[in-house]
């Protein structure tokens, strides 16, 4: 297995730590649990950076590199939305992650319709900007919680000094995350319309 390959498997078992410590009783586990967020998400970067450079493009590559990105993006949003030891003002909105898991299972399907017909669809550009800000939104939600543990205690002040501020800050962030996945959805699926041609 090549490189490129082994980050994106590198990238599913991060997930599943990722999750595993979030859930721990102690007092550092979403500033830890971020931590190795940041690496997975890292992975994506990587990987598609080797399999450029070094011209390796499989078809285990197309499938599972997007398929790693979802489980990943897919738990970050859920376990933000449906933790309740988080705060309200804390939380993901829950209608973000809706729309988001929506989007994926979309796209999932699209791909599956075109495993169907023999086909392997990559992901497209404007999906990866889209990943992008997914992962900076994870990000800047974890910091807040973050922020009110001791390993990141010190950024607290960045959040509690103007709150006003810091409400715009998250729901500007969460509304053009929200369009770019929903931007990106009908993009990918008016790019491959050609597989619903028997509608």
């Amino acid at each position: 297995m090549n490189l490129p390959n082994k980050l994106t498997l590198s990238r599913l078992v991060l997930t599943g730590v990722f999750v595993a410590v979030f859930y721990l009783p102690w007092e550092n586990a979403v500033s830890v649990a971020m931590i190795i967020f940041g690496i997975a998400s890292a992975t994506d970067y990587f990987d598609g950076q080797i399999a450029r450079a070094r011209g390796i493009v499989t078809n285990f590559g197309k499938l599972f590199d997007p398929l790693a990105d979802k489980i990943l993006i897919a738990a970050a949003f859920i376990m933000l939305s449906a933790d309740k030891t988080i705060p309200e003002e804390l939380r993901m909105p829950a209608w973000i992650t809706i729309i988001i898991l929506a989007r994926e299972f979309f796209v999932t399907g699209i791909r599956l319709v075109a495993a169907g017909q023999g086909a392997v669809l990559s992901a497209e550009k404007l999906g990866k900007h889209k990943m992008l800000w997914q992962i900076l939104t994870v990000l800047y939600f974890m910091m807040r919680q973050s922020s009110t543990e001791p390993l990141f205690g010190f950024t607290r002040s960045a959040f509690i000094a103007n709150p006003d501020t810091e409400r715009i800050v998250a729901s500007s962030i969460v509304y053009f995350t929200t369009l770019l996945t929903l931007v990106s959805g009908f993009s990918y699926f008016w790019k491959n319309r050609r597989l619903f041609d028997d509608a």
